[in-house]
């Protein structure tokens, strides 16, 4: 996987902007200099965010949404998933 992130990606897994793999990685959102942790949705050619309001829900059962416009930094919280089918670290015996 490249550590560059998609130009845009949501949580909803009914959305085709849905990426499990980056998810799972780990993903923070800076808006405006300051990080978020509530980000439904983003853009960043686009420059907007999607952010969940409260525990409000819809009449679907999803988290109602507010649209802001701005500068959009999404960047990875945890480290690159290693791959599995590598052997491990033989140095030992």
């Amino acid at each position: 996987m490249a550590d560059s992130l998609p130009d845009r990606l949501s949580v909803d897994p009914k959305s085709p902007y849905y990426n499990e793999a980056v998810l799972g990685r780990g993903v923070g959102i800076r808006f405006k200099g300051v990080d978020k942790t509530n980000v439904e949705e983003y853009c960043v050619s686009e420059g907007w965010v999607r952010l969940s309001v409260g525990t409000t829900k819809d009449r679907f059962g999803n988290p109602m949404t507010i649209k802001l416009k701005g500068p959009v930094e999404p960047y990875y919280n945890g480290p690159a998933v290693e791959d599995a089918s590598a052997p491990a670290d033989e140095g030992q015996g």
